[in-house]
């Protein structure tokens, strides 16, 4: 069961389905109006029974979201074109979607903010681990490597079809190599319209956790998104998995804030952390 990505208006993209129970607009089109946008999907909504709807937008477009009733969980400055802000933007259709929330590791989190100057970068070793640019002929190992790691993921990344589609669509592979073995990957989805980029879909095999290798990844991938001209790079990091909040802020991403109860991943609907940067 995988949700669906479709198109909306004149460059309006959006993700929904039972997976993640909920309706993503992942992009609003330059040209589209917001209001528009937001009618269609919260019929789509009602239409389907998803429990939440979360949108990324430019700022100019949040009051109107506002006076629909979403809430403002997240916002990323200077994120298009290194100049308007995008905010996340959410409504609960359910109450249910907010129960069991994750409020140790909230606390957690709180603390490790609290404490952010004492997270320094580790000295690891990796004099026998190399990083490449994957090429579309990885594409059985990289899926090998997702079905290995995630019992559950929001896109279907462990579906060969879809990873070649990715790269078709723009989407740049980096992986990490232990005796010319793929151990650990991430990616990179560009937005090059609004010179912005997710840094996502990180994965380590079991065998080679804590070894930083997702620190090795994101250099290499912040490398070659400045040499783009990319000028903000973002995350969505589980809240259940502080290693991955606690990588990005060792590498000075900032915090700004949490999706409740977000996304199907490992098995279960969690919440997930944004963190961003400019270069």
């Amino acid at each position: 069961m995988q949700d669906k990505i479709e198109k909306l208006g004149n460059g309006s993209i959006i993700q929904h389905g039972q997976l993640n129970d909920r309706v993503y607009l992942m992009k609003l089109g330059s040209t589209d109006c917001p209001s528009e946008i937001l009618e269609e999907i919260n019929k789509l909504a009602r239409e389907n029974k998803y429990s939440k709807i979360v949108c990324k937008v430019p700022v100019h477009a949040v009051p109107i979201f506002l006076s629909n009733g979403f809430l403002a969980e997240a916002q990323i400055p200077a994120f298009y074109n290194d100049n308007v802000a995008a905010f996340f933007v959410s409504k609960f259709l359910n109450s249910d979607r907010l129960l069991d929330i994750e409020t140790e590791k909230l606390n957690n989190l709180s603390q490790m903010l609290k404490k952010q100057d004492s997270i320094t970068p580790n000295g690891t070793d990796y004099s026998n681990v190399s990083v490449r640019k994957l090429e579309k002929q990885d594409y059985e190992q990289i899926t090998d490597i997702y079905r290995e790691v995630f019992v559950t993921y929001p896109f279907p990344i462990y579906n060969p079809g879809y990873v070649l589609k990715t790269f078709q669509d723009g989407t740049q592979y980096f992986g990490a190599e232990s005796n010319g073995k793929l151990v650990a990957l991430a990616s990179a989805e560009i937005d090059e319209e609004g010179k912005n980029a997710e840094m996502t879909d990180f994965a380590t095999l079991p065998d080679q956790r804590g070894k930083n290798l997702s620190v090795l990844l994101l250099n290499a991938l912040e490398k070659s998104m400045k040499e783009q001209g990319i000028t903000t790079l973002y995350t969505m990091a589980r809240l259940n998995s502080i290693g991955m909040t606690k990588t990005f802020l060792k590498m000075d991403y900032c915090y700004s804030g949490t999706l409740i109860k977000n996304t199907n991943i490992a098995g279960k609907i969690e919440s997930l952390n944004i963190l961003y940067k400019h270069i």
